[in-house]
């Protein structure tokens, strides 16, 4: 596992998700279905990056299909039963766990075919997330609304989609495939997205 340092070691969201995947036997790895969506779509060559990953099905889906995958969480707890679930499916060589949070840590331009995050919304991230989206490349999102505080008030505003969100904040070089809310499953709306980055070489 790469770490990258944390601003603190307390920091609240490693306490709080720590501790919510402390009982391993509430995970479960089945790939979320935006994963399974883009996995099934056509991508060009290059790896995925899994952001918020938690004990990621879709990190795991992503590997057996061949692709190199690095998964990004602040829960080491996350990151540690996803390292022991990719061993038992000796699918551990493809995958590069990183230690981070991710109001610091910020990927690479262009270099992933597909870049997803179905469990977290910050606008400071999905800027540089987009960016990391390879030409022809896929971005995947999924993350509550702001009608989601009507039935959990405690939920920071900072951390719901505002409307039209997160398409809304897209470069002009990306064209959205699917943005939809889904049903409401008593926890709170969400809305999801799928969107495709232009590739400008095959228009030369």
């Amino acid at each position: 596992m790469r770490e990258v340092p944390l601003a603190a070691s307390g920091h609240p969201d490693r306490i709080r998700w720590n501790a919510r995947y402390g009982d391993d036997s509430a995970v479960s790895f089945h790939a979320h279905p935006l994963a399974a969506q883009a996995l099934s779509s056509a991508l060009p060559d290059g790896p995925v990056l899994d952001l918020a990953c938690g004990p990621s099905g879709a990190v795991l889906a992503a590997a057996a299909a061949g692709r190199q995958v690095t998964a990004v969480d602040i829960s080491d707890v996350a990151l540690g039963l996803l390292d022991r679930e990719a061993r038992r499916r000796r699918l551990r060589d493809l995958i590069a766990l990183v230690h981070a949070d991710l109001g610091e840590w910020r990927p690479e331009p262009e270099r992933y075919a597909l870049v997803l995050c179905t469990g977290y919304w910050d606008r400071a991230i999905f800027g540089p997330a987009a960016a990391a989206v390879a030409p022809g490349g896929l971005l995947g999102w999924e993350a509550f609304t702001a009608e989601a505080r009507r039935v959990r008030p405690t939920l920071p505003a900072a951390w719901c989609l505002g409307p039209g969100e997160p398409a809304a904040l897209l470069p002009p070089d990306f064209t959205v495939l699917d943005q939809h809310q889904q049903a409401d499953s008593g926890r709170g709306a969400k809305r999801r997205l799928l969107a495709r980055r232009e590739d400008r070489r095959r228009a030369e």
